[in-house]
């Protein structure tokens, strides 16, 4: 890090701040009416591991006078020191401004990883920050607030701090700290651990060619350590669905509350094939349906195209894919997706296909190695950027509206 601010740094900042005040304004009229998280980091000040009232009808456990919250609870651990001085019903009125500041921190670490990749003209960050930022759900979930979307939030942060930490001094304790509490926050992220694993074989792994070495330069020691950070995080999972539910195999979700339609699919499997076609048309194929008045088009709220959304993301197909760390991004992004894409859920109600934010830092740390290895952003892609945050830009718009 440099002694003093220099005009990078000083331009990255700046970013996160303007963005901090634009995802303010776009949510801050928006009340989502569900911080759990902050009422769920109260109950385990006081003892608890269960709310004394209930925040919703829906995805919520009961039992009795006991409210139990379903979604993994790294958010609330992280929310103690905040909820300590503030309570639990402070931080949910302000939970609009909290979520706008985790959003803005996604894209300063975002600026930051950027630089440890070796992305250096300036114009080619600020063009994949806002495509991180402004092109993704992150907008859309930071609009909309709310217990599922701040989890998606926190996730963000920590994927990103792996990434940062793979990049530069590669403590694998580090690592596995943060990519536990990522687990603990959406579980699809402890599919990621294992590629976090092979990019640690040796120092030169995120530049050298792809290859197998020898059993002798295997780093043991690394993997042990990565694995200490992350079984912290496995064993409080297991202990916590114990305190709750007398089974360490329970996480509550399959006990949730629903609405009668989408209990429906529940009964299908929590994971089942039979939620495949659904969520890839959500993910891939799924259109909004055009109208006659101003903005001309209107989201269902089931899902988006990430070709609409997105597009800039497949400024990744421009990295070097003789190497490995791009496959090995890429495999990341895979497997954490395949769990999501046999759930029931189906992420509504969505501006795109929130699930996929989960894999996004992966596929787009793959971008900024595309514009390593190419020497810049061509205004090709940078038009390509510039359509997903034009058609995201309409997200805060029809947050308030379906």
């Amino acid at each position: 890090m440099p002694r003093r601010l220099d005009r990078t740094t000083a331009i990255g900042f700046w970013l996160v701040v303007i963005s901090a005040v634009v995802y303010w304004f776009a949510n801050r009229d928006f009340n989502a009416g569900r911080g759990d998280f902050f009422y769920l980091a109260e109950a385990f000040l006081n003892g608890r591991t269960w709310l004394d009232f209930q925040p919703g009808p829906n995805d919520v456990i009961i039992d009795g006078d006991r409210f139990f919250v379903p979604f993994a609870p790294f958010p609330a651990i992280a929310f103690m020191p905040l909820v300590l001085f503030t309570g639990g019903q402070t931080a949910d009125i302000f939970e609009s401004g909290i979520n706008a500041v985790l959003a803005a921190c996604s894209v300063g670490m975002g600026w930051w990883l950027l630089g440890r990749i070796g992305v250096e003209r300036l114009w080619d960050r600020v063009w994949l920050v806002a495509l991180l930022g402004f092109s993704t759900q992150i907008l859309w979930i930071t609009t909309r607030g709310g217990v599922w979307h701040t989890g998606h939030l926190v996730a963000t942060l920590l994927t990103l701090g792996c990434l940062i930490e793979l990049w530069g001094r590669r403590r694998a304790w580090l690592i596995g700290l943060m990519a536990g509490a990522a687990f603990l926050t959406r579980a699809p992220l402890a599919f990621a651990v294992p590629f976090y694993a092979l990019m640690l074989v040796d120092q030169s792994a995120l530049a050298a060619s792809w290859r197998i070495p020898p059993l002798r330069e295997l780093p043991w020691r690394s993997w042990t350590l990565l694995a200490a950070g992350v079984l912290p995080s496995i064993v409080g999972f297991f202990w916590y669905n114990q305190l709750r539910f007398g089974t360490p195999l329970e996480s509550g979700y399959a006990l949730a509350t629903l609405p009668e339609w989408l209990e429906e699919q529940r009964q299908l499997g929590l994971f089942s094939l039979a939620h495949l076609p659904m969520n890839l048309d959500y993910l891939f194929v799924h259109l909004p349906t055009p109208i006659g008045e101003f903005p001309f088009f209107r989201p269902d709220g089931l899902g988006m195209s990430v070709f609409l959304t997105s597009p800039g993301l497949l400024f990744a197909v421009r990295a070097d894919w003789r190497r490995a760390c791009p496959w090995l991004l890429f495999g990341a992004a895979v497997l954490v997706l395949i769990p999501t894409l046999l759930y029931y859920g189906g992420g509504w109600l969505q501006y795109g296909y929130r699930y996929f934010l989960d894999s996004i830092p992966f596929i787009w740390a793959i971008c900024a190695m595309a514009a390593v290895y190419r020497g810049g952003i061509s205004w090709r892609w940078r038009a390509a950027i510039a359509i997903g945050l034009v058609v995201m830009a309409f997200g805060p718009y029809w947050a308030y509206r379906i």
